[in-house]
């Protein structure tokens, strides 16, 4: 509010009091307009991490696990093994009939003694046939018949030993016995089945190094190599934390569900057992870094996506455009417009205006940068 000189000195002395008055009031508005500072909560963009964790859930294992079954046919008799029983080597597993492989002993054993008779035979008649040949009693044709006759005895004599002995190791078949140490996890066949050769009856986890498979879907499988080094936890004991290593990339993935088989070792550690549960950490390279900031702290001006920025020399705030990636639970992933170190209003942007003063309010939280797919379970 303005007044020239000529005015003035056409007011009364009562005028010139409320001019005074109300050049004061417009003075002292200005003053009041000039000196708002409002306190604001922010929270400071830190520096974003170069790596990320891939999690992903298994179960124990054994690294060879024997599928056993007999090496002949024949209906089982006995089973003497249950689920989670420890065998040792030569350890008798199920039992089938032996009855007809017996009898194919003594049908094989008939046979040697029919063919070594035979052999004796015919060995004396060369004989007789060489003296007679010696004196010249015999022709040279009747001492080459008498050795062929003798040859073919030896053979077939050879052969009947030879099916003595398979008859002797089939009947040894009937006993399925452990090859290695190991506990048995799954009976496939029970007394009173028949089963054909190579047909699975009990499977054994054999002793020894421990492995988790864990399933890998196909955007991931490039960050899982042989010999990669990962973590592994157990969710039986929280405890319990080992160090792993990728033993085994499936070169192929599951027709149904599309994932790769990965095997990881563990250490020898009596604490794990066959069947638990186990998660394993692995690191990867972060291919895009996005920023991460609460929700509260995006706004909206001409159509645009901002956030309001704190000029901490000047105290003062700025709207910034922002490219936003993606919204999830904890906040905003902010791909284009910040960087680290800057300083964010995270609450009350509907109050902000360009270049207002501000006062920080409770110090600085920290918002640490997120790489996009930071952890991950499977």
């Amino acid at each position: 509010m303005f007044l020239s000189s000529s005015i003035l000195r056409k007011l009364p002395a009562a005028g010139l009091i409320v001019a005074s008055l109300g050049l004061a009031g417009c003075s002292q508005e200005k003053a009041e307009v000039k000196d708002i500072i409002r306190p604001v909560k922010v929270v400071e963009i830190a520096q974003a991490h170069d790596t990320r964790t891939l999690s992903y859930s298994g179960s124990v294992r054994a690294r060879t696990e024997s599928t056993l079954g007999f090496r002949v046919n024949g209906k089982i008799t006995e089973r003497l093994v249950d689920i989670g029983q420890h065998v040792a080597p030569g350890d008798v597993l199920a039992r089938i009939d032996p009855s007809d492989y017996d009898l194919s002993v003594k049908s094989a054993q008939a046979a040697l003694d029919a063919a070594e008779r035979q052999v004796e035979t015919v060995e004396l008649a060369r004989k007789r046939t060489q003296q007679l040949f010696a004196k010249n009693f015999a022709p040279k044709s009747q001492l080459e018949q008498a050795t062929l006759t003798y040859d073919q005895a030896v053979a077939t004599r050879d052969s009947a030993r030879s099916t003595l002995a398979q008859a002797r190791n089939q009947v040894g078949y009937t006993d399925l016995k452990a090859d290695r140490e190991g506990i048995v996890t799954a009976v496939n066949a029970d007394v009173g089945q028949v089963v054909g050769s190579g047909t699975p009856v009990v499977t054994v986890a054999v002793d020894g190094e421990k492995e988790v498979l864990i399933a890998v879907p196909e955007m991931e499988i490039a960050q899982f190599k042989p010999g990669k080094d990962v973590k592994a936890g157990f969710w039986s004991d929280n405890g319990l934390k080992l160090d792993g290593k990728v033993r085994e990339v499936a070169g192929s993935a599951d027709p149904q569900s599309r994932t790769f088989a990965v095997r990881v070792s563990l250490p020898n550690d009596p604490r794990v057992l066959l069947g638990m549960t186990a998660n394993i950490e692995a690191s990867a390279a972060t291919e895009k870094q996005l920023v991460s900031i609460p929700l509260s702290a995006l706004a909206e001006k001409d159509s645009q996506s901002i956030v309001w920025t704190v000029d901490r020399g000047a105290d003062t705030v700025h709207a910034r455009p922002v490219k936003v990636a993606e919204f999830a639970a904890d906040g905003v992933r902010v791909a284009e417009g910040l960087k680290p170190g800057d300083v964010v209003v995270a609450a009350g942007t509907q109050f902000m205006t360009e270049n207002l003063k501000v006062k920080l309010a409770g110090g600085v939280a920290q918002q640490s940068a997120s790489a996009e797919g930071a952890s991950q379970l499977r």
